[in-house]
């Protein structure tokens, strides 16, 4: 009589773990499917926001920004770093601008990074930082997708007398 009343407390538990490990499997898949979706809707937002940043309509690119951004999305992290930077729909803020590029070149996305290495030479949002200037600009340098272009910006604005740029380039060699 015990055993039995042992054995069908045994597989009772068994029973409970067997529905507990479901729910929380069920659980697991919500959750990996929530963020996943999340993801995407970061995307489609971002690709939203961008279309309104480049018709120059940024009232209306800058909250789509903030959106995609919070959900981590690194071209979006970077663009609204570019509407502080630039003041387009938003107060300038160059505080503002390095934080958002902080955050999009911490996720590798070389225009952040360009951006990050010249804060680094300039030296007035942040202190002066030779050698995290050298490392920004030596990553965004060396991006397949964008590392050209960034050259060829580099290259154009030293031509035009940017100092930052002049620093910039010596950097690269």
């Amino acid at each position: 009589m015990i055993i039995s009343i042992f054995v069908g407390k045994i597989s009772e538990s068994i029973l409970l773990q067997g529905r507990m490990k479901r729910i929380v499997m069920m659980m697991l898949a919500m959750t990996i499917g929530f963020v996943a979706a999340s993801a995407q809707s970061a995307k489609d937002i971002y690709t939203e926001a961008k279309a309104l940043y480049d018709a120059k309509d940024y009232a209306k690119a800058v909250p789509l920004l903030r959106k995609a951004a919070a959900a981590g999305d690194k071209k979006a992290q970077y663009r609204l770093g570019r509407c502080y930077d630039k003041g387009y729909g938003v107060t300038k803020d160059k505080k503002e601008a390095f934080r958002y590029y902080s955050k999009s070149a911490a996720q590798g996305y070389a225009k952040a990074e360009y951006r990050m290495a010249r804060a680094y030479v300039k030296g007035k949002v942040v202190p002066a930082d030779e050698k995290k200037a050298r490392t920004y600009i030596k990553r965004a340098a060396a991006s397949k997708k964008h590392g050209e272009e960034i050259m060829k910006e580099l290259r154009e604005d030293a031509a035009k007398g940017d100092n930052t740029s002049k620093k910039l380039l010596e950097m690269v060699k």
